[in-house]
């Protein structure tokens, strides 16, 4: 006979300042507590993790919304801790948990080797015209926005050295799978699956008839250069993170050398969430037909 697994050391992330995380926090403490081997916590915010925080822990349960799990998520990619998503927002994509099927699926969970995906990310280089880098991690995606006066920007491209179309419009998404569902889709750009290892790029009302949302593979960069800019235009990181660019700027978009991982609920597989959250393919309310 088989020896049981160890319970796993866990990270607790949640903001307890919200009444409806810290009623979640309290209603699964003395769970927590039972089904693993100990449970340390930290706050929530973009602070730095120091590895000396994560010694031991194996899981990190994080409460919170899709924006929570987006934070955390590159607050933890440099020390590949699968994170275990509990949902206390509006939508809940990216959080398929909740106390209830936490609790169903807790012999999963906790047992050593949760069921689990891998989520692409994307490292994205801003390049100065003064010579300074600044890099950033990125879960959902990466917008450069033209930005107040709101004139038309012009950007080149560069995909994979192999050189690419030029740009005149409102700006740029650049989303991971993962993101592909958020302001991607919004744009027009397509669905692409989160185990998939690519890049989507989709233009922000582009001032053609033929620039048309595309997928790229993660192996390749993409290089954006900044021909014309506005006042205001900005790169904007998972809708958490704004650093204004100038002309002659060039920001370089590639796969990220690292993943994250989270921890998946077998009854919300990803195309279902689709379908029930998302309402994917949703008919028309039609009015019922009078018998004749």
């Amino acid at each position: 006979m088989g020896t049981m697994p160890a319970a796993p050391n866990i990270l607790l992330i949640a903001d307890r300042s919200r009444p409806e995380v810290d009623e979640v926090v309290a209603n699964l403490q003395p769970d927590l507590e039972r089904w693993c081997g100990s449970v340390r916590e930290l706050p929530p915010g973009n602070g730095v993790i120091e590895p000396a925080d994560l010694d031991g822990v194996e899981l990190a349960v994080v409460v919170g919304g899709d924006g929570t799990m987006i934070q955390q998520a590159r607050r933890l990619i440099e020390h590949d801790v699968p994170l275990v998503p509990i949902n206390c927002g509006r939508l809940g994509f990216l959080a398929s948990f909740d106390a209830e099927s936490l609790r169903e699926e807790a012999g999963l969970v906790f047992a050593g080797d949760p069921p689990r995906r891998r989520h692409s990310v994307l490292n994205v280089d801003i390049h100065r015209a003064a010579g300074d880098v600044l890099g950033l991690p990125a879960i959902n995606d990466c917008v450069l926005t033209a930005g107040p006066p709101f004139r038309m920007i012009q950007l080149s491209l560069d995909i994979g050295g192999q050189g690419g179309p030029s740009l005149s419009g409102d700006g740029l998404i650049v989303s991971t799978p993962t993101g592909s569902t958020a302001y991607n889709l919004s744009a027009g750009g397509p669905i692409v699956s989160p185990s998939m290892e690519a890049i989507v790029v989709t233009p922000l009302a582009a001032h053609s008839l033929g620039f048309r949302p595309f997928v790229m593979s993660e192996e390749s960069s993409l290089d954006v250069v900044i021909e014309h800019a506005n006042e205001g235009t900005t790169v904007v990181i998972d809708g958490q993170d704004s650093i204004h660019v100038e002309a002659g700027d060039r920001l370089r978009i590639s796969g990220h050398r690292r993943s994250v991982q989270f921890v998946t609920c077998s009854r919300e597989p990803y195309w279902r969430i689709l379908i029930d959250k998302m309402r994917w393919a949703a008919p028309p309310s039609y009015r019922r037909r009078r018998p004749s």
